[in-house]
């Protein structure tokens, strides 16, 4: 007589996949306070994760491709797909710069049984939590210091200094957001905060 299958008789990876399906993890911060960094960090842990690419209608930066750091859309299809309700959530964060969270990207990460990772925008991560509930973890990565975010700007050498200001203040904006999120991570020192973005993500996900 064959034997069914139950939960028990299941591996352990196949277990993660079945506990951890539909849960989603949500990265947030301010502009240059390191959580992309963090993000490709994770990426690489062998923690089951898989890169939401959102979409913009702001410009590549540097070696960007399309469909790889970004889906690059002009602003009228950018707004065709709001009109059509294609976005889980979307954000104009300056005038005419959209980014968005498409549906079809979320079914594509989830099909594969992979835990889908967010990097978006402040008030896009609160959107996505409030979209999830439960089944979301969202953290911010917080600068030091405003003082030391303007740093890191001017450092990264692809803004014009008009635009590092109005980041700066956006930044100064968006940190007040930052109780709303279920873990803060303050980004002082990056082999730490690595460290506790996988500590948590491996309590969220029960991996330990």
């Amino acid at each position: 007589m064959k034997k069914s299958k139950n939960i028990k008789d299941k591996p352990t990876g196949e277990l993660h996949m079945l506990e951890n399906k539909g849960k989603v993890i949500i990265f947030s911060a301010p502009s240059g306070s390191g959580k992309s960094t963090i993000v490709n960090y994770l990426l690489k842990q062998n923690l089951g994760l898989e890169f939401s690419i959102s979409a913009t209608t702001r410009l590549p930066r540097g070696c960007e491709k399309n469909g790889i750091e970004y889906y690059f859309l002009s602003v009228e299809d950018f707004k065709e797909k709001i009109e059509n309700n294609e976005f889980i959530e979307y954000e104009e964060v300056y005038s005419e710069c959209y980014y968005g969270t498409l549906r079809n990207e979320l079914d594509r990460i989830s099909t594969k049984g992979n835990v889908v990772i967010f990097d978006v925008d402040v008030l896009g991560g609160i959107n996505l939590k409030k979209h999830f509930g439960e089944s979301a973890l969202s953290i911010f990565i917080a600068p030091p210091s405003i003082e030391s975010l303007r740093k890191r700007l001017v450092n990264r050498c692809t803004d014009s200094k008009e635009m590092i200001e109005k980041r700066v203040g956006k930044a100064e904006y968006e940190m007040t957001f930052a109780s709303q999120f279920d873990k803060i991570i303050v980004n002082d020192n990056l082999e730490k905060a690595k460290s506790e973005a996988v500590k948590t993500i491996k309590e969220f996900l029960n991996l330990n």
